[in-house]
This record gives C-alpha cells, structure tokens and sequence, in this order.
C-alpha cells in the first residue's frame, strides 16, 4: 500500500536534506525521467514538471510523521526543507525499497540550484524534441530564466552524466 510512499522516503535518505519544493518537485522528476520507478505523474507548470500527486504525497509522509517539514522564512518568501524522521527511517529499515543507484544520482542532483535542474527537467520534459526545438521551447517559455545556449549543453551533458551513474553497476 505504502509502495510509492517508500520510494520517496528512499529518496529522503539517499539525499539528506532538501531544501525547497521546487528541487524537490524537479530532483524526484529527473529520476523519474532517467530511470528510476517513480510513479507520480506530473504536468508541465509555470517552473517546468510539476506533479500534483507528489505535492499530495509528502503531505502525507509529514501527516504519518515519517518526513519533517520545516518552513523557514528567508527574505520575502517561505522556504521549505524536507528530512526523513526517526520513524521514517525505522519504516524503510522494514520496507526495502530496491533502487540502486537512486543515493548516487540524488546526491548529486542535491547539490545543484534549483534554477540548473528546472532547466534539467524541462530538457527531459521534451526528449521527444531536437535539442534545437527544446532550445526554442526553453527561449520561449523560461524567457524569464535567461539561459544561455551553454547552459542548454550544459543540461544535455548533464542528464547524460547521470544515465551513466544510473546505470547498475556489476
């Protein structure tokens, strides 16, 4: 019942904390995209992949008390960061989830900016696209963000990186 629940409480583990919805929301759909079985389903919003389901989600988990919410104020706006509890540490030691090289890949989406793997996720958003159609999606629609070509490239190389590091290892 509580499958995709641990598959998230995995996710806490392997990452340590995270700070902020929108890496969150950006770091679950990247693994997603790259391999790993997430099953939330997510839409394209305003800052790219966005799940509701996942929102839902990590309610619950705070609800079960299995991962802490902490809303800090910083500067004009709210910033939320996310752990796994004690108990939700103690539920994942009974409820294995098998998801190698989950704790790799995470930890380095991790320590990325939030802006870098907005842009990450939108390049995964459209792998259905030439790299010159998702650079003209990126232009259009994250004409705010101002990235630049290299960035883009940057992305490409990126995601390229974490398939290799996604990859079982024997």
């Amino acid at each position: 019942m509580l499958k995709d629940h641990a598959k998230l409480m995995q996710a806490f583990a392997v990452s340590g904390e995270i700070i902020g919805r929108k890496k969150l929301q950006k770091m679950i759909y990247i693994a997603k995209k790259i391999t790993f079985p997430f099953q939330e389903r997510f839409q394209f919003h305003f800052y790219g992949p966005y799940s509701e389901e996942l929102t839902l989600r990590i309610e619950e988990l705070c609800n079960m008390g299995f991962v802490e919410e902490v809303k800090e104020k910083k500067g004009g706006y709210f910033q939320y960061r996310y752990n796994l509890t004690e108990s939700g540490k103690e539920f994942l030691s009974l409820n294995q989830v098998e998801m190698p090289s989950l704790d790799t890949c995470l930890t380095d989406m991790n320590v990325q900016n939030a802006r870098f793997l907005e842009l990450v996720s939108t390049v995964l958003y459209f792998d259905n696209l030439s790299k010159d159609e998702v650079a003209e999606k990126i232009f259009t629609l994250k004409s705010k963000q101002k990235y630049t070509d290299e960035e883009i490239d940057q992305a490409y190389e990126y995601i390229e990186d974490l398939k290799e590091k996604a990859k079982p290892h024997h």
